[in-house]
Order: C-alpha cells, then structure tokens, then sequence
C-alpha cells in the first residue's frame, strides 16, 4: 500500500492535482460554515442561514447538465479559468455588510455551487491523465483522506478567522486558495487534443453520458447504492443529536463524534487502493456500505464506546462506496464522456444527502431513535448484499453513440 500511495505522490502531475483540490478544499470547507454564521450575525434567523447549504447544493440538481462543459473543452484550462473566476468572484463578499446585501452572498454560493459541479466533472476527467486508470483508486482514496482531515481543520481556522475579523476575511482567504490551486493547474505536464466537434445539442450530450452510465452493468449498481447509501446517511446523521441525549451528553458532544468520524474517513481513504486491487470495487464498497450498518446498530445502543465506535465504523465505511462508485466511473468511460457521466454519478450520489437530512429531520421528531437506527442498520445490509455476491459479466461494448 504504502509504495502505490509513493508512486501516486511521486507522480509530479498527481502532486499537484491532490494540492490544487486540497487548497481549494481547504477555503470551501472555511466558508461553508462561515456563511451560515454570516448570515445568521446579520439577521438572527435560523431559516435564513440554512439556505446557505441550500444554496450551495442546489446546483447540484442540474450537475450532469453543468458537468457536460467539461467534454466540451480542454480539461486543464477550464480548471484553470474556473478557479480564477471563483477567486475574482469571491471578492464581491467585501461588499456584505447588511441584510439588503445578503442578496449578494445567496447569489455567489449558488455560482459556487454551479462551479464546483463543473470542476468536479473536469477534475475527474483529468486525473486518469494524471495518473492512469490503474492508479485512480488510490488517487480517490488521498483525495477523500485530504479532504476528510481538511474538514476537521478548515472548518475551526475559518470560524476564528470569522470571529477575530468578519466573513469578508474568510472570503478573501477562500479566493486566495482558489488562485493557488489555478497556479497548480497552470503547471500540469498533461497533453489533451480539443474535444472533437458534436453536432448534439447540449441536452442530447448530456443524455448521452447518463445513458452510459444507466447501461453500464458495474457502474449502474456502484452509484445507486452509493446514492442509497447516502441517502441514508442523511437520515442517520440528522438522529445524531438524539443519540447524543441518548447517551446524556449536552449537544457539543456531536462534535466529538464527527472528528472521530472524520479520522476513520482519513484511514478508509489512505488504504482504499490497495484493498480495492484485493478484493475489488464492487465488493470493496459492499463491505464499506455493510461496515455503516454495524455503525448504525452501534449507534442505537445507550453508551459511550458505542457511540464512539460507531462513528468510527460510519468513517471507516461511508467512502469506500463512493471511492468504489467514482474509481470505476474512471476506468470505465471513454475519455470523450467521462466529465458529464462522472457528473451524473456525483449527482446521483451525494444529492441524495440533502434529501435524507431533510426525511430525517421530520423522522426523529415522530420515530424513536433505535428503531429509525435499527431499521437503517437492515437497509444497509440489503444495499450491501448485492455487491457482495459475484460482478456480472464484462460486457463486450459500451461505446458512446457518433
């Protein structure tokens, strides 16, 4: 394990993609939580805060749309242009002073949603430049684990920032990464030839990489149970609260969880190549979707070390389906329509979140918490099973359409 995870690091144009995504990941994580606070300083309303996150996942909806740009130009430079207009963007927030200027802040986290979908998209195209196919999985697996420790630390830094000098600080800090991580792309030895002309309509092309991906007999059940999965995990992480009352903890103690929730994504995604190589994507995240359904069951029970553990259990297993789902996403689609059909799978996957969150809001007011847990516990294992009995078939073609 620890020599491929060398060589992806060894890999100067990986280097730089993982410090491109953990830079910019870095001001995100900051500032999604420092917008809510913003928003919630200037008017005192809940509601108003939390359309924050609204808007920040909104543009998700029409992602594998957005995502579609990403097979219509140059990788590279649109990361590059893309991340230069969300620094320039940014700076706009100076300007947030008041409640007739919160217009101004709604309007750049929806653009920074939008954004994101299409670096996401090129992002994922790119990296099997980067690194080769064989190689996408422990680049995914780094990608999560940075990720998933940048959200213990950002979300602290920018908080503090927030506090000692006001949003429009972090803002400017959240640009400032944004600029680093274009200088990153910027470097990148990689050689793409422009798309090639497609008479299709933008709607027909991106119809066509979700077909693909709906066709494809090991991507289609990979993103589904991630999607279930994650749809689930929105429900589960709404009762948190309540299993902290459970256990008579005060509600702060759900930080505690999340950080040892956090640490155990950081493990799943540093070891997440080589235990794909062993034992496969399609049985790896059956087994990490199966490790969450020990974590809910841990949950259900009235004590510390359960609680504990099943925080680390969720860590452990949560990536590893989506790790699994996007890795295969990669290896499997041509590179003319791999950033349209990875942005489907990233919609199809993590849209789901909001959903659950908002099922499961509703759920832990009129349903016990054990029993909403236990019954999540079955789901989980029957969204597992599939995944572990044997992979169909290779199929003999699944070619794009001229």
């Amino acid at each position: 394990m620890t020599s491929t995870i060398t060589r992806v690091l060894r890999n100067r144009d990986a280097s730089l993609c993982l410090g491109a995504v953990l830079v910019s990941g870095f001001g995100s994580s900051a500032m999604w939580l420092v917008s809510g606070i913003w928003v919630k300083e200037l008017t005192g309303s809940d509601g108003l805060a939390a359309l924050c996150t609204f808007a920040l996942w909104a543009p998700a909806l029409i992602g594998p749309l957005l995502g579609t740009v990403a097979d219509r130009t140059r990788r590279r430079p649109l990361l590059i242009a893309t991340n230069l207009a969300l620094g320039a963007l940014l700076t706009s927030l100076v300007f947030v002073d008041s409640t007739g200027t919160l217009w101004v802040l709604y309007a750049v986290l929806l653009l920074y949603g939008a954004c994101g979908a299409v670096t996401d998209a090129a992002e994922a195209a790119l990296v099997t430049a980067a690194v080769g196919k064989k190689l996408t999985g422990d680049f995914n697996g780094l990608q999560m684990a940075a990720n998933e420790g940048t959200k213990l630390i950002a979300p602290l830094a920018g908080a503090g920032l927030f506090a000692a000098y006001g949003g429009a600080r972090v803002a400017l800090l959240d640009a400032a990464t944004f600029v680093l991580a274009a200088g990153m792309f910027t470097l990148l030895r990689i050689r793409e030839d422009a798309p090639k002309p497609d008479s299709q309509t933008w709607r027909a092309q991106t119809a066509e990489g979700a077909r693909y991906l709906w066709a494809h007999p090991r991507l289609r059940p990979l993103v589904v149970a991630g999607g279930l999965t994650m749809l689930t995990s929105g429900i589960s992480g709404a009762s948190l609260y309540a299993v902290v009352e459970g256990i008579g903890h005060s509600p702060a103690y759900t930080g505690v969880l999340y950080v040892v929730q956090g640490a155990g994504s950081v493990v799943a995604g540093v070891a997440s190549g080589a235990l794909m190589r062993r034992f496969g994507a399609r049985r790896f995240g059956g087994a990490g979707i199966a490790l969450t359904a020990l974590a809910a069951a841990l949950h259900a029970l009235p004590y510390d070390a359960t609680a504990l553990a099943g925080s680390l259990t969720n860590g452990l297993g949560l990536p590893c389906v989506l790790i699994a789902g996007m890795t295969t996403v990669q290896r499997e689609t041509p590179q003319a329509l791999l950033g349209r059909t990875a942005a489907t799978a990233n919609t199809l996957m993590f849209t789901p979140t909001a959903l659950g969150i908002a099922a499961g809001a509703a759920l832990v007011e009129t349903t016990d918490y054990r029993a909403l847990l236990t019954t999540l516990a079955g789901a989980r294992l029957l969204l597992a099973a599939p995944l572990l009995m044997p992979a169909p078939r290779r199929a003999t073609s699944h070619r794009p359409s001229a």
